[in-house]
């Protein structure tokens, strides 16, 4: 069962994760969920992690992903992360895979993150909302362009099948 959008790639949620600078005992957002993998990987250093998906899918998807990893340290909320993000005090981090409204997601991360932000992009015009929003806030670290391309046998040889660009954007609210 596939789910659209997802999962992060495994050299792209190693760079994030490692932008992201969690701490042991973080508490962390995952906004935009999707299959779950980000909030799993990042819980085995938070205490807490919210996964947020605003798609009844992915919310499933990640319930099972997160019950076979046998992770208790994961809420799973089914909601728009603007509306969601009001009942949450205060962060160390969070990461947004998918925000359908991120301006609005970006001001309200800012007002409870005490450390880093880092959104995950592939279209132009994220990056360009992201990074202009991250600006406005006075947040804003840097922007990658991560290609990573993965060996494939063909003709008894090796060659290289790229996977399609990821832009990372790093906020960072400062303590």
């Amino acid at each position: 069962m596939g789910l659209k959008g997802g999962p992060t790639q495994d050299e792209v949620m190693a760079v994030s994760l490692f932008k992201l600078r969690i701490n042991e005992g973080d508490v962390m957002a995952d906004i935009g969920c999707g299959t779950g993998k980000i909030s799993i990987q990042a819980s085995e250093r938070c205490s807490r992690v919210y996964a947020i998906d605003r798609r009844a899918e992915a919310v499933e998807y990640a319930k099972k992903a997160i019950e076979t990893a046998e992770k208790n340290n994961i809420t799973l909320i089914h909601g728009e992360a603007g509306n969601v993000l009001d009942d949450i005090d205060e962060l160390n981090c969070a990461f947004v895979g998918g925000s359908g409204n991120i301006e609005t997601v970006l001001e309200k991360l800012a007002e409870i993150v005490r450390g880093r932000i880092v959104v995950n992009a592939v279209l132009l015009d994220t990056v360009s909302r992201t990074v202009r929003t991250m600006k406005e806030l006075g947040i804003f670290v840097e922007a990658l362009h991560i290609q990573v391309s993965r060996s494939h046998e063909l003709v008894g040889d090796i060659m290289f099948q790229p996977i399609n660009p990821v832009y990372i954007i790093v906020g960072e609210v400062k303590q």
